[in-house]
């Protein structure tokens, strides 16, 4: 099982709407709204790496409101 923390920057005032469309996507596990410098942190767990790449890097990233993203992957 693959695993990553993404910590996202929403546009202002779309993080609510954030939050719930990332949680809507395919192996995202948790979202939550938060403060601080990121606006919103994702947990995903894939069955594999490249599951994990292709939703962070194709569904993630597509989601309106989104300006940034940094991912940490678990490795342990």
């Amino acid at each position: 099982m693959a695993k990553a923390f993404v910590l996202i920057n929403a546009e202002t005032g779309s993080e609510k709407s954030v939050v719930e469309k990332v949680k809507s996507l395919k192996h995202v596990k948790e979202a939550y709204f938060v403060f601080g410098v990121y606006d919103v942190i994702a947990l995903v767990e894939a069955p594999s790496i490249d599951d994990l790449r292709n939703t962070i890097h194709n569904a993630m990233r597509q989601v309106e409101g989104i300006r940034s993203t940094v991912t940490m992957v678990v490795i342990r």
